[in-house]
């Protein structure tokens, strides 16, 4: 295994979507095609594509959680951008904390400050 490469979120509006995304990560998408959207975040891929049969209710069983700095100012921040409150941030063990938010399709978008975690060189 080479560790984590994309995760992808299924979105009834692709060009909300798109626009959407942009806002919350702050890049503009490096790939733009009707049936998939393509961000780079820090080396990451964070891909969109459109659902079939949009759904309101999805599964939270999964979740992909991104990197910040500043939790508490991050979740605000995505909450006033449009996303929803899931799991407010808290703390999980030692420095390490966890958020998660909905954005307007459903999806589940977690954001984790942990300072410990270091990227291979």
């Amino acid at each position: 295994m080479l560790g984590l490469r994309t995760t992808i979120y299924k979105v009834g509006n692709m060009d909300l979507a798109k626009e959407w995304y942009t806002k919350i990560f702050q890049t503009t998408p490096y790939f733009d095609e009707p049936y998939y959207v393509g961000y780079n975040i820090a080396g990451y891929e964070l891909g969109l594509q459109p659902e079939e049969y949009p759904m309101s209710a999805k599964a939270e069983t999964v979740v992909a959680y991104w990197g910040v700095d500043d939790i508490e100012k991050e979740y605000k921040r995505m909450l006033a951008l449009g996303a929803s409150e899931c799991e407010a941030p808290h703390n999980v063990g030692g420095p390490i904390m966890v958020a998660t938010l909905k954005d307007p399709w459903g999806n589940v978008i977690g954001i984790i400050y942990n300072p410990i975690f270091k990227l291979p060189s």
